[in-house]
């Protein structure tokens, strides 16, 4: 097999995005029930809709019959990552200062292993967040390597 299916699946999809100027943010491959999926997550400034989607489906499922990396049945979907968008890669922690988010750590610190806030700075290597702890704002800096996960979080205010 060699390499992963999401990996594949990347080198595969990644022209056709480049093609309609999108951007690839995540790619899972998971058993549901008795069921595979496979889902594409893309997006683009302003967000994509679903025609967008549509055409990337479209194009990638051409190019996934001649070139499957897949053994199994599966469903293909894909979407827009919408408002709780993950934050995979450096550039996205640059593109989303100022927006607020949710990280889990690998291990924890300062005694959480999960933090919601302000994402305020990062310099490729710390992640700077402003946290509310009861009523006052707390400013935290936390090692990219310890982030297991982030994602933009959904604040009603």
């Amino acid at each position: 097999m060699g390499k992963k299916v999401t990996e594949q699946t990347a080198e595969i999809v990644q022209p056709i995005l480049d093609e309609m100027k999108l951007e690839l943010v995540d790619i899972e491959f998971e058993k549901e029930g008795k069921n595979w999926f496979l889902r594409v997550f893309i997006d683009k400034p302003g967000g994509v809709d679903i025609e967008e989607c549509g055409q990337v489906s479209e194009q990638l499922s051409e190019k996934l019959d001649q070139d499957d990396p897949v053994t199994v049945p599966y469903y293909l979907e894909v979407s827009s990552p919408g408002a709780e968008r993950p934050l995979k890669k450096p550039q996205d922690f640059h593109d989303h200062i100022g927006n607020t988010i949710f990280v889990s750590l690998y291990e924890p610190m300062e005694g959480a292993k999960t933090f919601e806030g302000k994402l305020i700075r990062f310099n490729g290597e710390t992640v700077a967040m402003e946290i509310m702890i009861k009523t006052r704002k707390k400013e935290i800096e936390i090692p990219y390597q310890k982030i297991a996960k982030a994602r933009l979080a959904v604040t009603f205010n």
